[in-house]
């Protein structure tokens, strides 16, 4: 199974644009990503979608893949409504001209290529900021392309790489709030300090209040309350920092 997560974020809709892909396939792992400074949130998600077949079709590979996307505007496009763009002279259902057809010309025809290849494509909707490791780490690679137009990306085995790419559990709100004793012991212990990680930049906070500014409103950050040095030590090996 080749596994493909794909994810694109725009600021302001139109507005600066990222969007991030991960491919793993043949014991490999690859992620890659791009940007543009004036674009929509769906022209990012397609060309994510675009992007990572591409790499499949590019290295030859064959067999299954399953593309796990969180957007249902290319997943429906892709299935359901191409076809019928396609006759209709690229019109939608209210005789308008499709929007974003130079991309959705793309994508039809990176998925013709790859299935005359003999491979076998299958989409999975995974919903975003759901916990789903794959769409998570997607989702920052789209969102770093689009603030900053650019991101630190992996490239090597499989065996490497500190994603678990094959979990497709969804974290639901009510298991993140629920807290083992373990954990609510360390809400009431006073802080040693307070870690954040923005960008894969790591950085230690004397005050929650310090913390809080740095990380509120980013996406893809985590941060953390440490309650001694050596609780600070043991946090950052988790976070690979």
């Amino acid at each position: 199974m080749i596994i493909i997560y794909t994810d694109g974020s725009s600021r302001g809709n139109p507005g600066p644009g990222g969007w991030g892909a991960i491919v793993a396939w043949e014991g490999k792992v690859k992620e890659f990503g791009g940007g543009e400074k004036h674009t929509t949130n769906n022209r990012m998600e397609l060309m994510a979608a675009i992007e990572g077949l591409s790499l499949v079709r590019t290295q030859g590979a064959e067999g299954a893949i399953d593309v796990r996307a969180d957007s249902s505007y290319v997943i429906n496009g892709i299935t359901k409504w191409v076809k019928g763009w396609e006759k209709n002279g690229w019109k939608n259902s209210k005789k308008e001209e499709v929007v974003n057809r130079d991309l959705w010309v793309l994508l039809r025809d990176v998925v013709s290529d790859l299935k005359m290849n003999g491979c076998k494509i299958s989409w999975t909707y995974t919903p975003g900021h759901s916990g789903i490791p794959g769409n998570e780490r997607a989702d920052i690679i789209a969102t770093e392309f689009a603030d900053y137009g650019k991101s630190k990306l992996f490239s090597g085995a499989r065996s490497e790489y500190g994603v678990d790419l094959d979990s497709l559990e969804v974290v639901t709100t009510s298991q993140k709030q629920k807290k083992s004793p373990e954990e609510k012991l360390r809400q009431k212990t006073k802080a040693y300090s307070y870690l954040s990680l923005v960008n894969r930049k790591l950085v230690k906070h004397a005050t929650w209040a310090e913390c809080e500014k740095r990380v509120k409103g980013v996406k893809g950050v985590k941060f953390k309350k440490a309650v001694s040095a050596e609780d600070e030590r043991t946090i950052m090996r988790e976070w690979g920092v």
